[in-house]
């Protein structure tokens, strides 16, 4: 049977078919009896859900699993929303990840070959060398091919932290021609190791989620532990060099209160910062956009960035 796709499902539609659970909550109605909420997902998104029968059958499903749905669309609040009559836990070895988990349209090895040049342009040898400590790593690499850059914001899918290395990259190297005084070799080791951390903060399986480690840590601590792991391997790397290469990456998300324990505090930091955040901005703008119908001139509200966007016919 044809795979029902989140997307396609419709108030009046009838649902049966597998989905990854990725979020479920039990609260009780006025009445005392309990009932479920649910966050319903594959690769084209996700959908609400609620059980308001036989929850004690269903409560066994945790966050994560693949369960089998049967129930209705309906619409909750203007959305669509699906009344859930059954759902049973599904096997991981009898579903199709693919059906789970968006993908990038680059071609992978095609994005990493470019960065990997890129790298190889570095004049510095402890910088270069250092880079090369994680290109040789397979694990490393295997993992950096296939691991997002986000859960939901941007980049959020299988090989969207290499795009967004890459793509950062790029403009790190065109933006240090065009600055004096810009130590270009940092900004493209800043950029490319900003995020490692992400190899390991996400759980990327069968669903995008964050790993154990993730929760705990975070993609900062875990790759500033990542890149002083390949330090230790190379052999009279500047103490100083270390220390900007850590600043970069602590500071990259540009304040506290959006998660650095420290504002970029030289050049190539604050750089990073903002090309960073053009680069994630514009991904989830656009993919926020591509979801909508291209007839609509303006979007619907964009919750977490405030706004709605005007989508000019020369902009398409």
């Amino acid at each position: 049977m044809k795979k029902q796709f989140v997307t396609s499902l419709n108030p009046g539609d009838r649902v049966e078919d597998v989905f990854v659970l990725a979020e479920r909550r039990l609260s009780q109605k006025k009445d005392g009896a309990d009932y479920l909420t649910a966050r319903l997902s594959d690769r084209t998104g996700a959908i609400r859900g609620v059980a308001w029968d036989n929850v004690a059958a269903m409560a066994a499903a945790a966050a994560g699993d693949f369960v089998r749905v049967v129930g209705s669309v309906g619409e909750y609040r203007g959305e669509p929303q699906v009344v859930i009559r059954e759902m049973q836990v599904s096997d991981p070895a009898t579903v199709a990840a693919a059906d789970f988990l968006p993908t990038t349209a680059q071609d992978v090895e095609q994005m990493f070959d470019r960065l990997t040049r890129i790298c190889q342009s570095v004049q510095s040898d402890p910088l270069r060398r250092l880079l090369e400590a994680f290109w040789t790593d397979d694990q490393f690499v295997a993992s950096l091919k296939q691991a997002p850059a986000a859960k939901m914001m941007h980049h959020a899918y299988i090989g969207g932290l290499l795009e967004h290395c890459l793509s950062m990259a790029v403009l790190a190297d065109k933006i240090a021609r065009h600055y004096s005084g810009i130590d270009r070799d940092r900004l493209i080791a800043g950029v490319v190791l900003h995020d490692i951390g992400k190899v390991r903060e996400f759980d990327y399986r069968y669903a995008i989620d964050y790993s154990d480690e993730g929760r705990l840590l975070g993609h900062i601590a875990i790759g500033l532990e990542m890149i002083e792991e390949k330090i230790r391997g190379l052999s009279d790397f500047p103490e100083e060099e270390r220390r900007l290469i850590q600043h970069m990456v602590v500071s990259h998300h540009g304040a506290l209160e959006f998660g650095s324990p420290e504002p970029p505090k030289t050049m190539e930091a604050v750089l990073l910062h903002y090309i960073d955040e053009i680069d994630s901005k514009i991904n989830g703008i656009r993919e926020f956009l591509d979801a909508q119908s291209p007839e609509e001139a303006w979007s619907p509200y964009h919750r977490i960035l405030g706004r709605h966007f005007y989508r000019s016919p020369r902009g398409e």
